[in-house]
C-alpha cells in the first residue's frame, strides 16, 4: 500500500486494509480492537507530554545560562531575579523620556521600549557593566532584547496599552487629564521599538522613608509638646501668635479693599482695587504689584490685549520698513559716491574714481562693481570725516 499524502483522503480499500492490519495487529498484543486504540491513544499522548516537559527545561536551562547571538529568549514570569534588578537599576538611572500613567488607580512611569534597548547598546552600559557585574553583556540588538526581558521575567517592568476605563459605561464622557494614559497590561510581553512598558520597580525608597521618619518625628514632637523646655515652649507661643497677627492682618486687608472697591465703584467709576494682583495665579512677591489699579472688566481686558497685540504688529512693521529705508539710502550713498568727479580739492578722491572707472571698464562684473562701489564710499566717509 502506498503511503498516504498529506491532504490526500484514503480510498475505500486502504481503509480496509488499514483496519484489517489494525485488527492484526491487536491479536498479537492480546487485546480488542478498541482497547488496542485506547493504548495507541495513551502512547501517543505520553510522548507528547514528554516532548513538552523536555522543551520546558531547555527553556529554563537557556534563560539561566543566558542568550546565544541570535537566539531568542521566551518570557515566562517569575521571581525577581538579580540580574533583572541590576538592569532595572541601570533603566532607571538613564534617561529614558518617562510619561506618567495611572495603572491600577496609581501613577506609573512609562516608557517605550526602543529608548531602552538604546540605552543597553550604549557605551554607559558597558561602563556600568565594569561596577556592576549582574549585568547581562549586550553585543547586538538579539541579546539587548533578551537582557531586557529580564524586566518582565522579574516582574519589574510590564509592556501595557492605553485604555478608556469607562468604555462601555452609560454615563457621559469624563474629563481626564491631556496625556496622561490610563493604561492596562498587554498578555503578549514582547520587545518592539514601539511599545510601552511601565516601570513596577520603584528603586530604592531613600526619600520616602526619610519623608516618613521626618513626619512619625514632627508627630511625635506636637505629642510631647508639653514635656519640651519653657523656653522652647514660649518662642513657640510667640511665633503662632506672629502668625496669627499675619493672617488676621491679610483678612482685614482683604475686607478693607473690597469695601474701598464698593465704595469707588459709585463714587468714581468703574472702581478702584488695592492690590487687584492680590488673588491672582502669581508668586508671593507680584501678589503685591501694583499697589493700586482700576478695575477692568472682561471687555476692558480684551480691548487692551488686542491694542497689545497691534501695537507689537506696528512695532514689527516699523522695524522692517525701517530696515528697507535703510537700505534704500545706503543704495543712494554709493550711486553718489560712483558719480563724484576728480576735483584739484581731492587728491586722495580721484585716484580711487579713476581706477574704478578703468576696472568697471575692462571687468564688467556685478560682484567686483559692487565691491569697489563700496571701497569708494568708505573712502569718501573719510574725506568727510576729515
Amino acid at each position: 500500500m502506498a503511503p498516504l499524502q498529506p491532504g490526500q483522503q484514503p480510498s475505500p480499500d486502504q481503509i480496509r486494509m488499514m483496519q484489517q492490519q489494525i485488527a492484526v495487529e491487536a491479536q498479537k498484543a492480546g487485546l480488542t480492537v478498541p482497547q488496542y486504540i485506547e493504548r495507541i491513544k495513551a502512547q501517543a499522548m505520553q510522548q507528547q507530554q514528554m516532548r513538552q516537559q523536555m522543551a520546558a527545561q531547555q527553556q529554563q536551562q537557556q534563560a539561566q545560562q543566558g542568550a546565544q547571538p541570535g537566539q531568542q529568549v521566551p518570557i515566562a514570569p517569575g521571581p525577581p531575579k538579580p540580574e533583572g534588578l541590576a538592569v532595572a537599576k541601570f533603566l532607571r538611572s538613564q534617561e529614558l523620556k518617562l510619561r506618567t500613567c495611572v495603572f491600577n488607580d496609581q501613577r506609573k512611569d512609562m516608557f517605550k521600549v526602543k529608548r531602552a534597548i538604546r540605552a543597553l547598546q550604549s557605551p554607559a552600559y558597558e561602563k556600568a557593566r565594569k561596577k556592576e557585574p549582574l549585568l547581562p553583556e549586550v553585543k547586538d540588538r538579539v541579546t539587548a532584547e533578551n537582557t531586557f526581558k529580564l524586566l518582565p521575567i522579574s516582574m519589574l517592568a510590564l509592556r501595557v496599552s492605553k485604555h478608556d476605563p469607562h468604555e462601555g459605561h452609560n454615563h457621559g464622557k469624563k474629563k481626564r487629564t491631556k496625556g496622561l494614559w490610563t493604561v492596562k497590561i498587554e498578555p503578549q510581553q514582547e520587545a518592539r521599538d514601539d511599545y510601552y512598558y511601565v516601570f513596577l520597580y520603584e528603586g530604592p525608597q531613600y526619600k520616602n522613608k526619610l519623608y516618613a521618619a521626618g513626619a512619625l518625628l514632627l508627630i511625635l514632637a506636637v505629642v510631647f509638646f508639653p514635656l519640651w523646655p519653657y523656653h522652647l515652649r514660649l518662642g513657640v507661643w510667640y511665633l503662632s501668635m506672629g502668625m496669627l497677627g499675619l493672617l488676621g492682618l491679610f483678612f482685614a486687608m482683604a475686607i478693607f479693599r473690597l469695601i474701598l472697591f464698593l465704595i469707588t465703584m459709585f463714587a468714581a467709576p468703574p472702581g478702584l482695587w488695592l492690590y487687584p494682583n492680590l488673588f491672582e495665579d502669581v508668586g508671593f512677591f507680584d501678589s503685591f504689584k501694583p499697589f493700586w489699579a482700576w478695575h477692568e472688566d472682561e471687555k476692558t481686558v480684551k480691548r487692551k490685549k488686542k491694542e497689545e497685540r497691534d501695537r507689537k504688529k506696528a512695532k514689527r512693521d516699523a522695524k522692517a520698513n525701517g530696515g528697507a529705508a535703510t537700505g534704500g539710502a545706503d543704495a543712494e550713498a554709493e550711486k553718489a559716491a560712483g558719480d563724484l568727479k576728480p576735483s584739484s580739492d581731492g587728491p586722495e578722491i580721484s585716484e580711487p574714481i579713476t581706477a574704478s572707472a578703468t576696472g568697471s571698464e575692462s571687468v564688467p562684473q556685478d560682484g567686483i562693481m559692487q565691491a569697489q562701489q563700496r571701497h569708494l564710499a568708505a573712502r569718501v566717509e573719510e574725506v568727510e570725516d576729515e
